[in-house]
């Protein structure tokens, strides 16, 4: 890239060996490159900024000591209050509802590809980059941006990036894409960055111990309200300390002392109920999932039904299914048919589809029969 054509581009750097290489990456390319971290809320009494999580004090410190070593400009951003009122506010109102969030799902359309793309705009940056496994290319005959999987299925976040817009695909660069996970760790060592050994997050930023009733018990103890717990007849085996601590598939912490073991299978957030089955009840296995916030990254519209494979959890593998199509149904819920059951569908947690490694579209599960 020539130098009058050199592009500015706005990495967000948690602090981790992914945004770092992501980093070193593009500077390589010839883009402009300003690192940017951001503090994201904290609950009171807690010390989320360790050096080993993401959007603390001390990931900004190592971000900082990488993007010194690339020689490039390097902020650090206070997104405390939007955080909280678009990432935490919905995480509480989720399990309140009885539903299970996925907080990165919104992180990565309303403050990664959201605030921060208001920030990038505001330092005269074209794009926004990440150390997310993804691909992003733009497919001529469509006329739309599209996202793919990461060669290395192993590390592919293609699920958690399904919500982002055309806008948002148009101006997001993921430049670890074709790359695995161990040739990133070794990029690092080559380049003598700080955070080439540094441990992978595995935690939900604002939780401590990535323990959530936890943080419900402290930021939101109306969440504590008891109720029975019933078995698919309705006979009442226990009682819940509040419907907030379960999600559906659930197996440990249920404390009913049964021999045989038993899963959440479904949550009555109004009648403050949770149903629990053993692993082979039908109640936990459904063929049809109905979602709604949902966003058509591959296609306009869906005028017919259209085969694809799709997966109801991160950490799950897609499995064949029919995305179906409706004139009656809203614009902004999907709904897809599994030949085979799948088991534990989770309403909160995000519906994706694919065609190969295209995304087509995903959703927020509201309902499955």
């Amino acid at each position: 890239m020539a130098a009058a054509q050199r592009e500015r581009v706005v990495v967000g750097m948690s602090g981790g060996v992914d945004s770092s290489v992501a980093a070193a990456l593009l500077q390589e390319q010839c883009y402009e490159v300003i690192g940017v971290t951001i503090l994201v809320w904290s609950p009171p009494g807690f010390d989320m900024g360790n050096a080993e999580g993401c959007c603390g004090l001390g990931a900004a410190e190592d971000a900082r000591r990488v993007a010194a070593r690339l020689g490039i400009r390097h902020y650090v951003l206070d997104f405390k209050e939007i955080f909280y009122r678009d990432i935490v506010q919905n995480y509480v109102d989720e399990y309140r509802r009885g539903r299970t969030p996925n907080p990165c799902v919104r992180c990565n359309r309303f403050i990664k590809f959201g605030a921060l793309l208001e920030r990038a705009d505001a330092l005269g940056a074209r794009y926004v980059a990440t150390g997310h496994y993804a691909r992003v290319r733009y497919d001529e005959d469509r006329r739309r941006w599209l996202l793919l999987r990461a060669r290395d299925r192993s590390k592919d976040q293609s699920y958690a990036l399904y919500c982002l817009t055309q806008e948002q695909l148009s101006r997001a660069l993921f430049p670890l894409g074709e790359w695995a996970k161990a040739d990133t760790r070794r990029r690092a060592a080559d380049l003598d960055l700080p955070t080439a050994t540094k441990p992978d997050s595995q935690e939900t930023c604002f939780v401590p111990n990535n323990d959530y009733p936890q943080l419900l018990q402290l930021i939101a103890p109306d969440t504590l309200v008891p109720g029975p717990v019933v078995n698919p007849a309705g006979e009442v085996v226990g009682e819940h300390p509040g419907v907030a601590f379960y999600t559906v598939g659930q197996r440990r912490r249920l404390g009913l002392g049964s021999r045989e073991r038993l899963y959440v299978a479904l949550i009555e957030p109004e009648a403050r109920r949770v149903t629990v089955a053993p692993g082979n009840h039908p109640s936990l296995r459904r063929s049809v999932v109905e979602a709604d916030q949902a966003n058509l990254v591959a296609v306009e519209r869906l005028t017919e039904p259209v085969t694809v494979t799709a997966k109801i959890r991160y950490n799950m593998a897609d499995q064949p299914a029919v995305l179906e199509a409706d004139d009656g149904t809203p614009v902004d819920q999907i709904r897809v048919r599994f030949p085979e059951p799948v088991r534990a569908v989770t309403p909160g947690q995000s519906l994706v589809c694919y065609q190969g490694d295209i995304v087509v579209c995903g959703g927020i599960i509201r309902h499955a029969v």
